[in-house]
């Protein structure tokens, strides 16, 4: 049986949606490659040349191995090849997301990385100190859930309502959408507690292709922190 509060949070949750797929692919610039932690490497791949990515520290002349495949650097690049752009994706493998990285020129694309996302994101994420986007970050898929709450559950008020804080934490968060092209925050305030501290459930779906970016994160990160 459904209690009084959850009817009331059903019915009374505030949702805003920015309805699509999660952003297919996105381009990167070779900088957002060193800020995930890994360099793009010109060099030979189980002996035939080709480009790979490869975490910070590797040397050119380093052989190495790893997962059965054997590396050799010949140059860690500074600026992309000519005519190539790097594009990165989400793909789903039994349920766990994976970020793949591609270097394409016209009809040419070589994969270059494919790791499981959640673990490049958190150093990521924890890199560049987006702790809120840390803390809130519940699963990953093409979407990547986030998750807030404070203080006891109530009947979430209405949007007529809503004190400026949180009315301020939509407003930013429908723009971040807007720019994503793809989303759906849903917020649930219930008021203050009694030493003025405010109540709210939060979830906020976003593209998990989309917190590589730093611009991005960095803005998702700001709002969070309206919400205290």
């Amino acid at each position: 049986m459904i209690t009084e509060i959850r009817e009331a949070m059903l019915f009374n949750t505030l949702v805003f949606e920015t309805l699509g797929e999660p952003q297919k692919e996105r381009e990167f610039k070779i900088k957002a490659l060193k800020k995930w932690g890994f360099d793009l490497i010109l060099g030979k791949k189980n002996g035939e040349s080709t480009y790979f990515m490869a975490k910070e520290g590797k040397e050119s002349g380093q052989k190495y191995e790893e997962e059965g495949v054997s590396y050799e650097v010949q140059e860690v690049l500074k600026e992309l090849p000519k005519n190539k752009k790097i594009f990165a994706h989400i793909e789903m493998i039994e349920g766990r997301a994976y970020l793949c990285v591609d270097l394409r020129e016209e009809e040419e694309n070589i994969e270059i990385l494919r790791l499981p996302a959640g673990e490049i994101l958190l150093a990521f994420l924890k890199k560049h100190k987006f702790i809120k986007v840390m803390e809130a970050l519940r699963n990953l898929g093409s979407a990547a859930s986030l998750v807030k709450h404070h203080g006891e559950e109530g009947k979430p008020l209405s949007f007529e309502e809503l004190p400026p804080v949180p009315r301020r934490f939509l407003r930013d968060a429908k723009k971040i959408e807007k720019e994503m092209g793809f989303g759906r925050i849903a917020l649930a305030y219930f008021g203050e507690n009694k030493e003025g501290k405010a109540r709210y459930w939060m979830g906020w779906m976003v593209p998990t292709i989309a917190l590589f970016d730093e611009h991005i994160s960095q803005k998702i990160d700001k709002t969070l922190v309206e919400l205290a």
